[in-house]
């Protein structure tokens, strides 16, 4: 099992940037991937970005150029700097961890961005 908590949400005017953070306990040795989700009222959760063990990153379209996800030394955190936000970024961001014993997911921290 591998636990996820995420931080860093909040209220941002239209503009400014936000830093999530999420760590993962219990089998983190068994994580391969982790990324940032998100879903917004009324839309299906859409891939934000992700990174894999090895580096590799992926970036949901709307994100590229703006968002950069990165891993901690110790691999079992995930960081997602968001700069020039818009109020389309509103959305509840969730954690996500991809480990050989399935989908993980945290509980999620709000994001609000203000025009």
């Amino acid at each position: 099992q591998v636990q996820l908590v995420e931080s860093g949400g909040g209220l941002v005017q239209s503009g400014g940037f936000l830093r999530l953070s999420c760590v993962a306990s219990g089998e983190i040795f068994s994580i391969y991937s982790m990324g940032w989700y998100r879903q917004a009222p009324g839309n299906e959760r859409e891939l934000v970005a992700s990174i894999t063990n090895g580096g590799t990153t992926n970036y949901g379209d709307s994100m590229k150029g703006r968002f950069t996800i990165s891993r901690g030394n110790a691999k079992n955190t995930v960081y997602l700097q968001m700069n020039s936000l818009k109020p389309d970024d509103t959305a509840v961001y969730s954690c996500n961890a991809r480990a050989v014993s399935g989908d993980y997911w945290g509980k999620g921290t709000l994001v609000t961005v203000s025009s």
